[in-house]
């Protein structure tokens, strides 16, 4: 007689095996629904990526460099500056860094004027600041000035940045121009008269060339303008996205630079030698010429106010108050449009 134990144990691998094959398909279905899911999720994060950035340019740019504004309107410079207490010495390092700033921005604008990449944005006439520039500089150094000016090596970074974005990259340079340029038109004029009453520089504007916009006769609708040509800028979803990293970038490469001015003048002061001691000795020798004569009256005015600092602020103070300098020209100015 045949043992019977065979059918059984087979019976019984069947039933484990049919258990088995069981669990792997329910695992199988579970693993399928986990792979559906993650696969919705990526799907629906890249859809609400795409919706977000078929924003326009300027609305992302405004959201992308959100942060670093918050941060920039609460540090003390934002109170202090509004009231006034701000020292010429820091003032003209800051337009001296300006000028380097601007003048490589506009060479590399220049470079792309003709490409579609930026030529819808192009408006030399109405937004650049070298020349302006280069007017302050001469009313707060003189005819020298080239020769006095310090460039640090976070302002030389800065250029270096923006040569390579023109040569390289000039899709990115519309970051940079947007950051710089519509905020000084937004923030100019409060700048403006903070910095002329502070710094009790001439109402006629010397020293204070930089805000003043002369191609520029409505803020608000030439703003409106340059908002609409930037966001028909053709680029795709990748091209935007660097674009919003060039433009946090830009505020990083604003803070390295004064970290760098508040440097170079501490270090002054610690040597015991400010660098506005040349220039106050040169006052001195001025006016000491015309110690047997009469005074000449607005040009000895003038270079005294070219000079020597006109708010008895501690250098802490007003350090602080030249290093949010920048920022509130570019925070201030870019959420007010």
């Amino acid at each position: 007689m045949r043992e019977l134990g065979c059918p059984a144990q087979s019976f019984a691998i069947l039933g484990a095996e049919g258990k088995e094959g069981g669990k792997h398909k329910r695992e199988k279905t579970a693993g399928k629904q986990r792979s559906e899911t993650t696969w919705i999720n990526m799907e629906t994060s890249q859809m609400h990526s795409s919706e977000s950035m078929s924003k326009d340019l300027s609305e992302l740019l405004k959201e992308a460099t959100k942060e670093v504004h918050e941060q920039a309107e609460n540090t003390p410079f934002m109170k202090n500056f509004q009231k006034g207490q701000v020292s010429l010495h820091e003032f003209k390092l800051v337009t001296a860094s300006l000028y380097f700033i601007y003048s490589a921005l506009e060479e590399e604008i220049e470079r792309n004027k003709d490409n579609p990449v930026y030529a819808p944005v192009y408006f030399p006439a109405e937004l650049h600041r070298k020349a302006a520039l280069e007017q302050d500089l001469e009313y707060f150094y003189g005819s020298n000035w080239r020769d006095e000016i310090p460039c640090p090596e976070a302002t030389r970074k800065y250029v270096e940045r923006l040569h390579y974005i023109g040569k390289n990259h000039p899709e990115l340079l519309v970051a940079h121009a947007y950051t710089r340029y519509l905020g000084d038109l937004s923030g100019g004029q409060v700048l403006k008269k903070i910095a002329q009453k502070a710094l009790q520089l001439p109402s006629t504007g010397e020293g204070l060339a930089f805000f003043t916009f002369d191609g520029v006769s409505n803020a608000t609708k030439f703003k409106q303008l340059y908002r609409s040509r930037m966001n028909a800028l053709e680029m795709d979803l990748a091209t935007k996205k660097r674009v919003l990293e060039e433009a946090k970038k830009a505020f990083l490469l604003n803070i390295q630079v004064f970290e760098a001015l508040q440097e170079l003048v501490s270090k002054g002061q610690e040597n015991g030698h400010p660098p506005q001691l040349k220039a106050e000795l040169r006052t001195r020798n001025v006016n000491k010429s015309y110690e047997h004569g009469p005074a000449p009256g607005k040009e000895s005015e003038r270079t005294n106010r070219r000079h020597t600092d006109m708010m008895p602020t501690t250098p802490l103070v007003r350090w602080i108050l030249a290093l949010g300098f920048l920022a509130m020209t570019v925070a201030v100015g870019l959420f007010a449009m």
